[in-house]
This record gives structure tokens, C-alpha cells and sequence, in this order.
């Protein structure tokens, strides 16, 4: 959803506009020429041409007009009234839409929310004197994330002011009487024009997919009113797209001569994956919450497709925002990326594979700084057949500024839209191709991957060669079309095809340099921009680009290039050789240790020295902490599951869950369910867990062993979860929860945080431990010992006056939290909770503790050939792996090491925390789980 307390920021942040700076070299003449152009703030920009004027329209009522697609000036003057440029006395005008939303309610409390709208001119509308044509806007306002209202207005100028017709889609309508917590509003569906639209026979009832059991808005189903767009077809007919998560995105065709929607009426192909509902339209996009919005259509006559362009994450800098594209031969769909997916979703699946990742957040040598956030866009096919992408961006500065960018577009081989990596400067692209010596060099390499994610891709360095092979920080070939400006890039197994493109960067000067733009059938999208470099540049960038490549905390070897970027040369130097040694080992102690490494980078006869503080993490022997429940299903009586903590109560096996002996593990818990499950069979803990948990937090730990290849498996399932219930047995908040995909959550006394951007999955099919801390300052989630999500962020809300103590529903393998679902065929072990977060080295500790070998008794008959055999090969194994339990004089400790692979066939362990156990893994005896 829209981040409603971001919304209310935007309408300040938006008035004005600011001249950007960009760059990194020094000033010359081509300074001036970029720093000319006029930058605008306009939200959820919406592109429409009139004459050789070129407008954006946005949310908060701002707007903004270029003639060159590069220099912008506004026009308006957002949400003042009266006298508002665009609708003149705003509450009067739009009072129709405000009734229901947008104005002085809820979240817009004191204020206004009108949001992205879209502006074109009509040939075939009737005006109410009998004259035709006219300019129309379609526009949102909303009042949370479900509650919202589509209209239109009209206007004979289209710089305004438009004047209000009607509201024409609702959305957030309950079934029975409910009221706004911030005003008298009654979101009762007969409120809306539903009732009247039934009672005309418009469309044929109310549809209980409309409604949640409890008679709530059923946002699983139901799209929120926002973010309309418009488009004609072939024929002629006009359509309307619109919805934002919740449901997802939907089209209605809409009567070209009074701009109202053509509602089907009826329900049908509801059992699809495009259902068509009755009044809201055909589902064409995402669906069941999934993020997704700001959709966009055009239709291009050269390649015959109807393009859709559609924004996921959070719209935030930090929050993975970012454009998607599909393509139909229909305007109803189906839309389909380049895998063959459809933009709309069959259930609750997270939909980041889907679409091709258009920009992510990305930086190249000559930006000043990243830029992030790219999204709700639209497209424009000028008169000339050029193609442009218009969306607004954010970037990498600790602020949520924004400004309207625009990309040229072009079409590969293969009928899919490309976007060129840098700004519209108004460059050509050349119809008969570049040289070879032209393409021929060093690259920056940009994937953009598909994860919806907040963080800065890696800018990589490779070369594209002259025999066509590619090297550096990948291998593989590359081909181009002679007398075009195709070409392909093949790394991986996979092949990106694209175009060659030679435009000007963003640096302060003004350098023309060779870019490649190419898609693969994976969805990803590919950039390249040329660097030409001598040989003090490259050492200079190939220092800078380590900065990317050398961390600054480790617990791991490191591993040292002795090649650099553009074959530059490196040489290491440690000045601490017993924690990090010139090549990179890494020994641990019981401190965190800091080391300087020393790289001395060296073209010809070019050198650079740089130095990296590095901080070797410490280990702990000890957790130092005790569990306050701890299940590890070796004493049951009946339904009972004995705890060992330091608290007392039992946890209790709901439904079929039962335990079972498992080869590696013992005793364990066994959860099987059928698709779609919500509080089947699950283990449920005492009520009193999250009693007394106080601002130092909670852990959960437990070995998980997920079973992927189940049918019915759904990563956004629950390995746990606790909330409050309320007295019909629905979920409240306050909730905690971790799911199958790893996604670790809080939402408690206004507070919340979400560690959704997952390193590394579970693998599934094998024994993993997982664990899970919250405390004040935000989450972490580990898999194995080892961090693999963070989230860092204030929630000391969370746990004032004992709130927590409210979630008494307490479940393993169980989740009925935002459409969650109970997992569908895994075994559990060790669970346990602890009633203060763990540090990462207490985890890691943990993980250690839960993996120790234990020591083989003698055997009782004496050694046989087969023991000498296998105590050969232990030795040989000791003297190939470091052995942490060595002093620094190489005396024994005293400890005996685990030997048991990071990635064996070890289980899961959540952080409530589980016991230990014997079991023999991998040829090894684990520790016997504790009674």
C-alpha cells in the first residue's frame, strides 16, 4: 500500500523545483549545458502531448511542461484553494469524491490527498452544450490504504481548470455500518453509488467477494480506486486501468462520449487467474496484497503489442521501488513478461520473479550519488515513433526528494521495450550501428536483477573484446548486428538482447559514451556504459571500486583480488597477520579485533595505496542466555509437549500435528496441512509467552526442515506466529511473526518493522536453524548461525506497558495474519524462546552450541582397522581446516571443534531457540538433545 504518512510528506516536499547537480569531474564547458536544465518535483508523473508541448501531471495536484523532454516548469500550485489552478475552489469542486474520501478524514486528517491523475484529450465526449471534445482527468483521492474514490472532470484548456463530473469507482466499502476512526464517515457500501447501480440494474447485486468474513473490506480480492490510466486500442474503444495491492490492478472499458465505465454486470471467469468482477472490472495485474501499482498501457503499431508498465515495493528511497514490464496482444490481456508469467497472481505468492525489472537502484562512476526508487511512470510514443519513460526518481541522499526523470526507449530484436541507462539529452541512436572499435573496451555493468529491493546493485567492471568474448567481473560472449545497432550479451547460460546506444552521461562535462541497453528471458535488464581510461584513471577507479568489494566486518576469509578493475594490479598487506594474513585468512578469537589491509593498486607505471579498517568478529562459547520455553519432543504425554525453560507450561499439538523420529534428529515435530490451511494443525505454546518481554526483546530459534517439493507449498506461510485474537477468532495486532520465505515481522502500539530483503533463503528439504530477535532498535533473521535479513528501525513502542502480553495466540507452523496460511508439510525441533534478543554473537553461538560434535565413547573391544582408517582421515582433515580450538602456540584448548558443514544436512533453527539433540548428520553425532 501507499505509505500514507509519506503521502502527507510528498505534498510538502513537492512544491517547487530544484536545479540538480550531477557529477563527479571537474568543471568545463559541458557543466554548463547539463546544469541548464530546470528539474520539477511531480509525483506519479502521467505524460500527455498537446501541439509541441509536453505536460506531466501528478499526485497532489502538481503538474509541470516541457518542449524538450529535458527542462521542466510548473504551472500549478498543489492543494491552495481557492483558486487552485487545476479545479479552482478544490473542496467545491470535488465534493462528490470528498464525501467518500480524501479530504479531512483519517489519515489526511486537516489536509487533502488527490493523487496521480491522468490528462488527455478526448475527440468523441459530449459536453453538456452538445459540443464535442474535451480534455479529461481522471483522478484518485483516498483515505487509507483501501479506502478511495476514481473521478473525472473536463476542461476545454488543458492547463485547467477542470470542472468535476462524477465519481465513477469506490473502493475500502464494508458491509454493514463501520465508521472512520478520525470522523463521522460511515463506510457502508450503500454510501457509495453501488446501491444505485444495483437498483438500475447496472450490475447484478452485491458480490460477497467484496467483503472479509467479519464484513470488512476483502483487500485479498478487491482493488484500492487508485492510480487511474487511460488508452485507446485499435479499434478505437477507450479503456481505463486502476488499483494499487490489495486486490490488484483492474481495466474497465469506459464509453468514449460521457466517460463513464462500462461495468460488466456480471461476474465471470471467476475460477481464473484474470477474473472478471462485476463492477470492478477484469483483474489484469497482481492480486492478494501483492505490491503493484501506478500501471501503465500503450499500445505501439510497430511491434503490435499493447505494453504495461506497473511499480512494486514501497514508493520510500529505502523502500525497492520499481517498474515492471509486460506485454499483451489484447488490451483485456493476458500480460505476460518474457517467462511467460502473468502479471496477475493465482494466491498469495510473492511476485518479484514476475515482470522485467526495468530499473533498480543503480549508480555509475560519473553520478555524484545512487540513484533509487525509480517508479510509477508512464510511456510516450512521440509522432516520431521515439519512446520515452517518464518517472519520477529519488536518490541516494537520506532524504525522500524527488524529481521527474525521462529515459529513451528502444525495442530489441525480440519485441520487448529496453530503457537506455542515462537521461534523455536528446541523442540519436545510430539506424546503421557503431563500429567495432567503437564497441570494443571497459564497461560498467549494471544487472538489475529481479529482487524488489532497497539496496544499490552492484556496479560491476567488464570488457567486451575484441574476439568477442567477455571478461572481468563476468565471462562469457557478445555479438552485434552488422548494420544495426543490435546486439547480445550471453553470461551465465543466459542471453540479453538489446541495442548499442551512444548518449551523453550525467557527468559535469559533456561526454558522449557507448551504453548497451539489453533484457534476458530471465526477466533481468542489463546496462552498460563505456569508461575509456588511462592509466592513472584506472587506478584511481579501480581503488574506488573496492570499496564495494572489501567489507568491514568479518567472520569469514576475505577473499583479495590480486587483478583490479581494467587490469590494474594489487598487491595486500596486513598489519595484524594473526587475525587476517596478507591473503586473506581470517583466525577468530574471543574479541573483535580491528586489522588494516594495505592494497597497492599499479598500472604501468601508475600506483595508488589504500587502506581498509576491518573488524574480525569475536566468538562467544557460551550463549550465555537460558530459554524461558524450550520444546524438544522427546517427553510427550497425550497432546502435551514437556518444556525444559525456565518458565512453566506446556505446548500442546493441535489437530493431526504430531511427532515423529526422524533419522538425523530424534524425536520431532511433524506438521502436514492442506493448501490453503489457516489454524489447522499446528503446535500451539502457552498463552503467557510474550508475557513480561521487555525493551531487551525476544528470541526464537528452532530447527525447521521445510518441504519445498510439496504441491501445496507457499513461502509466505508461517513458521511462527503470535497476535492477539480477537472473540470470533480473528488475528489483531499486536503481531509477530517469521514465514517460510523468511520474512521477519512486529506490528504492536502504533510501531512496526518488516526484515523482508532475505540474503539468502532457506534451501528447504534439509535441516536448517533458524533464529529471530526483536528488540527496540528493529530485527534480525539468521539462518545457521549467520545474519541473513535485517531490519534496522525505532520500535520501542512495541514493547511499552507489557503490550505485548496481548498476543496469547501463540503458534509453530501457523499463521492466519495478512492471508497467511499454515504450512504445508514441515518438521520442527529444539523450538525455543527467550526472553531477550540475542546478539549476533550469541546466535552464532547458538548455532555452534546446537551443532557440537560429541565426543565418541571408546570402544569397548578395542580399535579395529576401520577406526585407524577413519582416524587417518580426521587427521587429514585437521591439518587441511584451521582449527579455531588451537591457541596461538598451537596448544589444545581443551574444545573440540565442530566439523559440521555450514551447509550439510543440517536443519533449520528459528531464533525462539531450540535444544540440542543426538543424531548423526553427515557421518557426525550432534549433541543429544536435553531432556
Amino acid at each position: 500500500m501507499k505509505s500514507r504518512k509519506v503521502k502527507r510528506l510528498m505534498a510538502i516536499i513537492l512544491a517547487g523545483t530544484l536545479i540538480s547537480t550531477l557529477g563527479f569531474t571537474s568543471v568545463t564547458s559541458g557543466e554548463e549545458k547539463l546544469l541548464e536544465k530546470s528539474r520539477v518535483s511531480v509525483h506519479d508523473p502521467s505524460i500527455v502531448k498537446e501541439d509541441d508541448t509536453y505536460y506531466v501531471f501528478g499526485s497532489h495536484i502538481e503538474a509541470a511542461k516541457s518542449t524538450d523532454l529535458q527542462n521542466w516548469t510548473t504551472f500549478t500550485n498543489g492543494y491552495t484553494t481557492p483558486g487552485n489552478v487545476i479545479f479552482g475552489d478544490l473542496s467545491d469542486n470535488l465534493e462528490e469524491s470528498f464525501e467518500w474520501a480524501g479530504e479531512d478524514d483519517s489519515d489526511c486528517k486537516g489536509g487533502y490527498a488527490v493523487w496521480a491523475p491522468t490528462v488527455f484529450w478526448n475527440e468523441s465526449y459530449v459536453n453538456d452544450d452538445g459540443s464535442m471534445g474535451a480534455y479529461m482527468m481522471y483522478y484518485c483521492t483516498s483515505s487509507t490504504y483501501k479506502r478511495s474514490a476514481i473521478g473525472y472532470a473536463i476542461s476545454q484548456e488543458i492547463e485547467g481548470p477542470y470542472t468535476y463530473v462524477d465519481t465513477i469507482i469506490y473502493s475500502g466499502f464494508t458491509k454493514n455500518d463501520a465508521y472512520d476512526s478520525n470522523s463521522n464517515k460511515n463506510t457502508i457500501y450503500t454510501n457509495t453509488h453501488i446501491d444505485e447501480l444495483i437498483e438500475d440494474g447496472t450490475i447484478s447485486g452485491v458480490n460477497d467477494s467484496w467483503f472479509a468474513a467479519d464484513g470488512s473490506y476483502n483487500t485479498t480480492y478487491a482493488p484500492n480506486a487508485i492510480d487511474p490510466e487511460l488508452f485507446y486500442d485499435t479499434e478505437g474503444k477507450l479503456w481505463m486501468t486502476y488499483g494499487s495491492w490489495s486486490g490488484g490492478v483492474y481495466i474497465l472499458e469506459i464509453d468514449n462520449t460521457t466517460g463513464q465505465p462500462i461495468y460488466p454486470g456480471e461476474d465471470s471467469d471467476t475460477d481464473t487467474i484474470n477474473p472478471t468482477d462485476r463492477y470492478f472490472g477484469k483483474r489484469i495485474a497482481v492480486g492478494y496484497t501483492q505490491s503493484g501499482e501506478g500501471a501503465d498501457v500503450v499500445y505501439d503499431s510497430e511491434t503490435g503489442y499493447y505494453y504495461m508498465t506497473i511499480t512494486y515495493g514501497s514508493l520510500t528511497s529505502d523502500g525497492g521501488y520499481n517498474m515492471r514490464l509486460f506485454r499483451s496482444e489484447s488490451p483485456t490481456g493476458p500480460y505476460l513478461d518474457a517467462k511467460g508469467n502473468n502479471a496477475a497472481l493465482s494466491g498469495n505468492v510473492t511476485n518479484t520473479a514476475n515482470g522485467i525489472k526495468l530499473i533498480s537502484n543503480y549508480k555509475f562512476a560519473c553520478q555524484d550519488k545512487a540513484l533509487k526508487a525509480a517508479g510509477h511512470n508512464s510511456v510516450l510514443i512521440d509522432d516520431d515513433g521515439e519512446r520515452y519513460l517518464i518517472h519520477h526518481q529519488r536518490f541516494d541522499d537520506g532524504t525522500e526528494y524527488h524529481e521527474v526523470r525521462v529515459h529513451q526507449m528502444f525495442v530489441n530484436k525480440e519485441g520487448w521495450l529496453l530503457v537506455a541507462p542515462y537521461e534523455n539529452s536528446g541523442d540519436k541512436i545510430s539506424e546503421t550501428g557503431y563500429s567495432k572499435d567503437q564497441v570494443v573496451g571497459n564497461y560498467q555493468f549494471i544487472n538489475h536483477g529481479t529482487a524488489t529491493t532497497g539496496k544499490v546493485a552492484d556496479t560491476l567492471n567488464v570488457s567486451l573484446n575484441e574476439d568477442n568474448t567477455v571478461s572481468g567481473d563476468i565471462d562469457g560472449t557478445w555479438t552485434m548486428e552488422e548494420g544495426s545497432y543490435y546486439m547480445t550479451i550471453t553470461t551465465n547460460d543466459v542471453t540479453y538482447s538489446g541495442v548499442f546506444f551512444k548518449q551523453q552521461d550525467e557527468s559535469l562535462e559533456d561526454n558522449k559514451v557507448m551504453t548497451f541497453t539489453a533484457v534476458g528471458s530471465n526477466n533481468e535488464s542489463v546496462w552498460g556504459s563505456k569508461l575509456d581510461l588511462d592509466a592513472s584513471e584506472a587506478v584511481d577507479y579501480a581503488s574506488k571500486d573496492l570499496e564495494n568489494k572489501i567489507p568491514t566486518v568479518t567472520k569469514t576469509n576475505i577473499e583479495l583480488p590480486l587483478v583490479g578493475a581494467y587490469d590494474t594490479t594489487i598487491t595486500w598487506a596486513s598489519n595484524n597477520e594473526e587475525s587476517i594474513s596478507n591473503d586473506g585468512k581470517v583466525n577468530r578469537t574471543g574479541e573483535d579485533v580491528t586489522v588494516t589491509l594495505t592494497a597497492t593498486i599499479t598500472k604501468e607505471s601508475e600506483s595508488i595505496v589504500k587502506e581498509f579498517n576491518i573488524t574480525v568478529k569475536g566468538v562467544l562459547q557460551e550463549v550465555g542466555a537460558e530459554p524461558i520455553y524450550k520444546y524438544d519432543f522427546e517427553t510427550i504425554e497425550e497432546e502435551a509437549i514437556a518444556n525444559s525453560g525456565s518458565k512453566s507450561g506446556n505446548a500442546i499439538l493441535v489437530g493431526t500435528t504430531s511427532v515423529v523420529e526422524d533419522t538425523d534428529r530424534g524425536n520431532v515435530l511433524e506438521i502436514k496441512n492442506e493448501d490453503g490451511a489457516v489454524k489447522n494443525n499446528y503446535l500451539a505454546l502457552p498463552t503467557d509467552t510474550f508475557d513480561g518481554i521487555t525493551k531487551e526483546g525476544y528470541t526464537v530459534s528452532m530447527w525447521v526442515n521445510i518441504d519445498k517439493n510439496d504441491p501445496n507449498y507457499f513461502e509466505h506461510s508461517a513458521l511462527f506466529e503470535a497476535s492477539m485474537t480477537k472473540e470470533d477468532g480473528t488475528p489483531d495486532y499486536p503481531i509477530t511473526r517469521i514465514s517460510a520465505n523468511l520474512y521477519g515481522r512486529i506490528n504492536a502500539n502504533g510501531a512496526y518493522s518488516d526484515a523482508t530483503e532475505v540474503s539468502k533463503p532457506l534451501e528447504g528439504n534439509k535441516w536448517e536453524y533458524v533464529t529471530y530477535t526483536v528488540k527496540s532498535d528493529g530485527i534480525v533473521v539468521y539462518v545457521d548461525g549467520n545474519e541473513v535479513a535485517r531490519q534496522d528501525k525505532d520500535i520501542s513502542a512495541c514493547f511499552n506497558d507489557n503490550f505485548l502480553a496481548l498476543m496469547t495466540d501463540v503458534r509453530v507452523g501457523s499463521g492466519n495474519i495478512w492471508s497467511d496460511r499454515d504450512i504445508a508439510n514441515a518438521k520442527f525441533d529444539n523450538v525455543s524462546i527467550y526472553n531477550v534478543a540475542l546478539t549476533d554473537k550469541q546466535v552464532e553461538a547458538l548455532y555452534n552450541e546446537e551443532t557440537k560434535v560429541e565426543e565418541e565413547p571408546e570402544n569397548p573391544e578395542g580399535p579395529t582397522d576401520e577406526d585407524d582408517n577413519n582416524q587417518d582421515e580426521d587427521n587429514n582433515q585437521d591439518e587441511d581446516n584451521q582449527d579455531p580450538s588451537k591457541d596461538d602456540d598451537g596448544n589444545d584448548s581443551g574444545k573440540k571443534p565442530s566439523k559440521l558443514p555450514q551447509t550439510g544436512d543440517v536443519g533449520i533453527a528459528l531464533a525462539l531457540i531450540l535444544g540440542g539433540t543426538s543424531a548423526v548428520v553427515g557421518g557426525l553425532r550432534l549433541r543429544k538433545k536435553s531432556k
